[in-house]
């Protein structure tokens, strides 16, 4: 059964990596390490083997040989040209050899594992000159070909006279090929002190990254082998390519992806902490997610930091109260006003006045503290009250709010009789489940907040409510009235009268 799998999951990776490609691919891979009657290396099997696998993911069709001969080499180089001329001009053809390799009066051979020389002169007879695969390629007349030599390792003929120089030869390769050497012309390359040589263990790395253009693939393999050899050896390529080509194509990303990364790199720039939670609220399980969780805690960290610093000013003459401004409405002030009879204390009273030193009903606020406060406390007799200016008849609502008893007891059911049309007749329930008129946050995008409701932002159940209604229980917290709100500070009057009975 598990033998069944790997081959169902082989077929599938086939034919996927077929269908990734338009052109057909068709790669000769060779790896000699057993020779003969010279010096046996390491490893070039093993990284035949590798860049073998390699390719067959990426959608090539690869013949694969192991330590072969020269008529298996020559045979293999042949049928190699035959398939790259039956494919047609859009095949890529690719081959790739580990071995050895030797030059002789600037031509470079390839070494079968049954090469057995004693003269220079017999090199072409019994070796595989390396122009004999570019003579394949060009007869094909394909658009892209691409020739690897990892075979460089060391000069195994030293005692012949006319063999003396390290390495391969430049070469030069026809329009439409790409010419890659393990290291530069003339230098040695290195077998490895693991399983791989440091060239074609790098190279199996880099041609897997999606989208890499080869150029860039092949220098990325530079640096890999430069920093593994301490500078040692440079791997060395050329090319006469005239078309793009990259072993693995570049993932095709979904419209939605292409849109988090726009919105994410425009937000990203702003360092705006509002457009970064718009952001992860219109992309919250996107790939850019994490980095913005990230961003956002900077923003907010800089922005707490900046205000505890503006908040801790030098030392100064404190400075008057400021003068109410003409935004601040009369309807307002009375809801404040309202408040602080509600909470029956001199300091609620005090509050408004600080909130309203010069407001319609200052004076009135003034005698009632002076009512209020035990005489025992004042140091002077208390002077006689300044009767409080004529004002106009209050409207039946505000004197039923200006006077506290149990007519005021709100639950969470009770129409409410205070507030303006939105919130006269509904009941805090209903308020719950209601839309705003403008923005929570300021700059958000009407489609985030029209048509929502209250409860989409807050965790308005009734019990987390009443959290929120008792902290204006607290006399101090009637300034909080004045703040805005999607509901008006009336919403807050009612939600204290409500915490003030209970939360029934």
């Amino acid at each position: 059964m598990i033998y069944l799998r790997q081959i169902l999951w082989g077929l599938c990776a086939f034919f996927v990596a077929q269908t990734a490609w338009a052109e057909d691919r068709i790669a000769l891979v060779v790896g000699n390490s057993r020779y003969a009657t010279v010096q046996t290396l390491d490893n070039p099997v093993n990284d035949a083997e590798l860049i073998a696998g390699k390719l067959e993911e990426m959608g090539f069709r690869v013949t694969l040989l192991r330590n072969s001969t020269q008529v298996t080499m020559k045979r293999a180089i042949a049928q190699f040209g035959r398939d790259l001329r039956k494919s047609g001009e859009d095949a890529t053809g690719l081959f790739y050899y580990a071995g050895h390799g030797v030059q002789s009066f600037g031509t470079n051979y390839l070494l079968p594992v049954d090469v057995a020389l004693s003269d220079a002169a017999d090199l072409d007879l019994m070796a595989v000159e390396a122009n004999s695969v570019l003579l394949q390629m060009y007869s094909a007349k394909n658009k892209t070909n691409i020739v690897i030599l990892d075979a460089c390792r060391n000069n195994p003929f030293n005692a012949l006279t006319d063999i003396t120089d390290n390495g391969l030869a430049e070469m030069k390769a026809p329009t439409g090929t790409f010419l890659a050497l393990a290291t530069q012309p003339g230098g040695v390359a290195m077998d490895g002190i693991g399983n791989n040589s440091p060239f074609s263990l790098a190279l199996s790395q880099q041609m897997t990254t999606p989208g890499l253009p080869i150029e860039q693939v092949f220098k990325q393999v530079r640096n890999d082998v430069l920093e593994t050899t301490q500078g040692r050896q440079t791997p060395w390529d050329t090319s006469s390519l005239t078309s793009d080509f990259a072993f693995v194509a570049e993932e095709q990303k979904s419209p939605e992806y292409l849109a988090a990364l726009s919105l994410w790199e425009s937000v990203q720039a702003t360092r705006d902490a509002v457009q970064i939670m718009l952001f992860l609220r219109a992309y919250p399980s996107s790939e850019f997610a994490p980095e913005a969780f990230v961003l956002l805690e900077e923003v907010m960290a800089e922005e707490i930091s900046s205000r505890q610093a503006a908040a801790t000013p030098e030392p100064k003459t404190p400075e008057p109260a400021p003068v109410p401004t003409a935004s601040d409405t009369a309807a307002d002030e009375k809801l404040m006003y309202d408040m602080a009879l509600a909470d029956k204390s001199v300091i609620g009273l005090k509050t408004y006045l600080e909130a309203y030193p010069d407001g319609i009903y200052a004076r009135r606020a003034q005698n009632q503290i002076a009512a209020l406060e035990p005489a025992a406390a004042a140091p002077a007799p208390v002077p006689k009250l300044v009767e409080p200016e004529p004002m106009p008849a209050p409207t039946p609502s505000a004197e039923k709010s200006a006077v506290p008893d149990e007519t005021l007891l709100i639950t969470l059911n009770t129409p409410l009789t205070t507030g303006d049309e939105r919130v006269r007749g509904a009941t805090i329930a209903e308020l719950i489940k209601g839309t705003p008129s403008f923005p929570p946050i300021e700059g958000l995008p009407d489609e985030l907040w029209k048509g929502q409701t209250c409860s989409n932002c807050h965790q308005w159940t009734p019990e987390a409510l009443c959290d929120q209604a008792n902290t204006y229980v607290n006399a101090e917290s009637l300034r909080a009235v004045k703040k805005q709100h999607p509901y008006g500070g009336v919403l807050k009057v009612n939600l204290r009268q409500w915490a003030t009975g209970g939360c029934q």
